[in-house]
Parts: structure tokens; sequence; C-alpha cells
């Protein structure tokens, strides 16, 4: 929106300043920012009078949880979104069609997680929305952004799957490339949903590979840059900055709130939204394979549940304490804040690893 005001500038006064993406970033995460501070308070004073008993603790979780948790609120993820969405129109360029792709993604997967959400407050139960409802609208939503990202690519890209490390490495899947990219999406906002069960446990990792994906789509957006860089050139993907840094400044805004302890949860409302606008992402700017790497951690938390479940199928017994993987060491003696911080590192040094791909050729 804001973008706008360049017709009024000659190029060497302040309204040119808008012409610049990393200036228009900047003001998204700040306006994000600034945006949780304020309206923080005043929704979880709202979320706590609709909800009377907070967010359903599982009776079979650990002991700490039942004690500790009880009564907390949830669907704090409405602060992010918020947030981000407001940060985003107003800073992005609205004639880009990439920054809709993602954003339809998040408003979708956010709009699933709140009806999830809605459905186990309201009725006091850890169960919401059965599961192949939530996983078949998802798919739905991927479908239709796969589809809408494959029409903007050059068509050089389209229907293609870029191979990090390889240069020129192209892998053409056709008509394939849209089930699979249905898989990052989906795949991506259920492994950050599983992520979600420990105070700031899920929203750091997602700001790091939020500002690692931002970074990406900023280079891949500038052919300068992929000259350089030698990497396959996206135009417009830039504008994606713009979007991910309104994400970490409501980030920010709501972790000041989620903290240990957490004065409220962000529940499947934030964590599927996230999660989808990670997979949309990569998605939009051919980096589904590095989106493996730097959101590594939200992988190994899936696998986990996927290693248990199938191993207990089949034997009656369990590989780890209790799954997802920090309820595990949650288990085994590991303080909350421990864990959390652990994690963190770990995030950050897999987004290293994912950000040397772009030079590593």
């Amino acid at each position: 929106m804001l973008f706008e005001l360049t017709r009024f500038s000659d190029g060497g006064d302040i309204f040119n300043l808008f012409r610049y993406i990393t200036f228009r970033a900047g003001g998204a995460f700040f306006t994000a920012l600034i945006f949780g501070f304020i309206f923080g308070k005043p929704l979880i004073n709202l979320l706590r009078r609709r909800q009377k008993h907070g967010q359903p603790i599982r009776s079979d979780g650990p002991e700490s949880h039942v004690t500790e948790k009880a009564g907390t609120p949830t669907m704090g993820g409405l602060l992010i979104l918020s947030a981000l969405l407001v940060s985003t129109l107003l800073w992005a360029r609205l004639d880009n069609g990439y920054v809709w792709i993602v954003l339809f993604v998040t408003a979708g997967f956010g709009l699933i997680g709140f009806a999830d959400d809605y459905a186990k407050v309201s009725k006091n139960t850890n169960a919401g929305v059965p599961g192949k409802v939530r996983f078949s609208i998802g798919l739905v939503i991927a479908a239709i952004a796969a589809y809408w990202a494959s029409m903007l690519h050059p068509d050089a890209l389209s229907y293609k799957l870029a191979v990090p490390v390889f240069k020129d490495v192209l892998l053409n899947l056709g008509l394939i490339f849209i089930p699979f990219a249905m898989i990052v999406i989906v795949g991506a906002a259920n492994s950050v949903n599983l992520t979600d069960g420990l105070d700031g446990l899920a929203i750091m990792p997602v700001m790091i590979a939020a500002g690692t994906l931002g970074v990406i789509a900023y280079a891949v957006g500038r052919v300068d840059f992929t000259e350089y860089l030698d990497v396959h050139y996206v135009p417009g993907t830039g504008e994606i900055l713009i979007f991910t840094a309104g994400l970490i400044g409501g980030g920010l805004g709501f972790l000041w709130y989620n903290a240990p302890p957490a004065a409220v949860f962000m529940g499947d409302t934030g964590s599927l939204a996230l999660g989808g606008a990670l997979g949309a992402i990569a998605v939009a700017t051919k980096h589904e394979i590095v989106l493996a790497i730097v959101g590594g951690l939200f992988v190994v938390e899936a696998l986990s549940v996927i290693i248990q479940v199938a191993y207990f199928k089949r034997t009656g017994k369990r590989v780890f304490l209790m799954a997802p993987i920090h309820h595990h060491f949650e288990k085994q003696g590991w303080a909350e804040p421990q864990i959390v911080i652990r994690f963190w590192i770990i995030s950050l040094i897999l987004a290293l690893i994912g950000l040397a791909t772009l030079k590593l050729r």
C-alpha cells in the first residue's frame, strides 16, 4: 500500500525510500512488532474471558503440564497473524502474486487452525476438527497455491525442482510438481504444529526459518545476486522479504507473552498458519529441498511421531518415552527452558547450513 507513495517521488525525496524492499521490510518488522506490543495484552485478556478452562491439556502428557499449564488460553496465533497481515498489506507491493500466494496459504491454514482451536476450547476436549477434514482442506489450499506458483514461475522453472549445491540442476517433474508442492506445504504446516508443545519452542525456530527464507527470497529475486551466487532467478520473490520481516516482528511480539511461563499459547491457529507459510515461501522461491534443511527441527519432530506410531502399531512398543521428541526429553528429566533453548540453537545452526547452500555450488 505504502509503495504507491513512490508515484509522488522525483527520485531524490523521502518517497523514493519506498522503492527499496529492504526499507519496506524494516517498516513491516517494526509495524508488526509494535502491533504485537499494543494489542497483545488486550487480546490475551479477551481470550481469558472467552475461554473458561483455557487450552485442554493432554492427560497422558508430562505431569508438569497438567499443573503448570492448565487454564492458559490458546489462539494466541491470532496476534501473530493480525500483525503479519497488517504489516504485509501496508508495506508490500500488492500487485505481486507471490505475496498473495503466501498470504492465501497463511490465512487458509490459519482458519483451519482457528476452527480446530475453537472446537477444542468450546467443548473442553483435545478432540477438535477431525484430522482427515483438516488434512483434506489443507491439501486443497496447498494445491491452489502450488498451481498458482507454477503459473507465476518463469517457463524455465515452472513445474521443475531445483537441487541445491548442484548448479543448473533442474528436475522436470511435470504435473507431479503439484502434488510434490502440496506435500511440502501441508507437511510444513503439520510439522510446525507438532513442534508447538512447549512455551516458546515453535515460534523462535519459525522466526529463524522465516528470516532465512526471506534472505533467500530476496537473493533469488535479484538478477545481480543470482548471477553472483549462480542460483536460479525467480523475479518478484524479493517482496516475500517484507512478509517474513512482518512475521518476525509479530513473532517477537507474541514471544513477549509466550516466554515461560506462557500467558497464552499459539494454538493451531498460529502453528498451522506459520508452518504453511514457510512451505509456501519454499515453493515460491524454488527452495523446497532447502526448507527441509532450514526447518530440520520440524522434520525431526514430525519423524519422531511417524516412527513412534509406526513402531507401536507393529510391535506394541515405543521408541521414545513420548512423541513428539521434545516430550521424550521432558520425560527424561530435562527442564523445559533447557529443551527450548537447545532446540533454538539447533534451529540456528540448521538455518546457517541452509544459507550456505546459496554459495556452495
